[in-house]
């Protein structure tokens, strides 16, 4: 099997340890980069790689990359994309690639204008949840909603930029409503879409709203509900989910415990039991980017994929702006 030569930048970001098992089996980690490198040492060791105080250094030291994973403060994302382009190393870039709508574009159109394929970690597409929504057919009407913990925990996993608005671009909104913006994108095929939004800081009184919720419409009618937010408990919980599809061919339910519940349209309703857990997703991911590489990962979501979803979401913080929030 080949292991393409991989770096990976900034690995302190609280998803990699679910990506770094399948990391260190399906790819050769030659380099790595964070602002803290006592903090990654553990990765290191792991991945048997070198680490850097900065991506640029590893840019500079490494000649022979074959793929490189994004993980960087998002106002820094930008610049380590476009670099990546420039020496035309395919990427993963994790949401939001960028702090603006304008950033993600600039992305896109040197990823494009450069032939390098980028792939992003939408990892509810394909899950279990979207699998279980899907049997309600096409989304006509939606509801979704994803709280997760109180913000102060990216204090103490490494990411303590993920609670400055300048650095992370916003909060809630921006992390965490991406996956349900693209599911309900990807089930109502909508081409364009109008979004009303509030957001808050109420709950925890920081720099970065703590609930988001967005109403989205489609130009046939299509509606989808989305809140997202900082304010479960912190608890072994970890958050509370629920979703709701109403769609072509009934009605679909996921809860926060993973009891699922369809019913058809002629009334018949089947119930089942399924993972609502987003974390064992993001291992499979990886095999798909190193059995993908080989072709652009044509069967994964990419930039473009991303840049529909971020259009909708920095929309949205411009909808709440006008309304007097964030």
């Amino acid at each position: 099997m080949t292991r393409a030569r991989t770096i990976v930048l900034s690995p302190s970001h609280w998803h990699v340890p679910l990506y770094g098992d399948r990391i260190a089996e399906r790819h050769d980690v030659i380099a790595i980069s964070d602002h803290d490198p006592s903090a990654v040492a553990g990765l290191a060791e792991q991945w048997g790689a070198p680490v850097s105080a900065s991506w640029q250094q590893v840019l500079a030291e490494q000649s022979d990359i074959e793929l490189a994973y994004v993980f960087v403060p998002h106002d820094e994302m930008r610049d380590a994309c476009l670099a990546l382009i420039a020496r035309r190393i395919p990427l993963v870039v994790e949401k939001p690639a960028g702090v603006s709508i304008a950033e993600l574009r600039e992305i896109r159109e040197a990823a494009e204008r450069e032939g390098v394929p980028i792939a992003v970690p939408l990892v509810q597409r394909g899950g279990p949840t979207e699998r279980w929504l899907d049997r309600a057919g096409s989304a006509l009407y939606e509801t979704a909603q994803f709280i997760a913990g109180p913000p102060d925990r990216y204090l103490v996993n490494g990411s303590p930029w993920m609670v400055d608005p300048a650095r992370a671009g916003g909060g809630c909104l921006v992390n965490l409503a991406p996956h349900f913006v693209d599911l309900f994108l990807r089930s109502s095929e909508a081409a364009s879409v109008g979004v009303a939004a509030a957001v808050s800081r109420a709950l925890h009184q920081s720099g970065i709203e703590d609930f988001a919720a967005l109403t989205l419409t489609t130009s046939d009618g299509r509606i989808a509900v989305i809140e997202v937010g900082y304010a479960f408990p912190g608890s072994p919980l970890k958050r509370h989910c629920a979703f709701l599809r109403i769609g072509t061919e009934g009605s679909a339910s996921v809860w926060s415990d993973g009891t699922a519940s369809f019913t058809a349209t002629d009334g018949a309703t089947e119930t089942g039991v399924i993972d609502v857990d987003s974390d064992p997703l993001y291992g499979p991911f990886v095999d798909a980017i190193a059995d993908g590489l080989v072709d652009g990962w044509r069967d994964l979501p990419g930039i473009r994929d991303l840049e529909a979803t971020m259009t909708i979401i920095w929309d949205a913080y411009a909808a709440a702006a006008r309304r007097g929030g964030r």
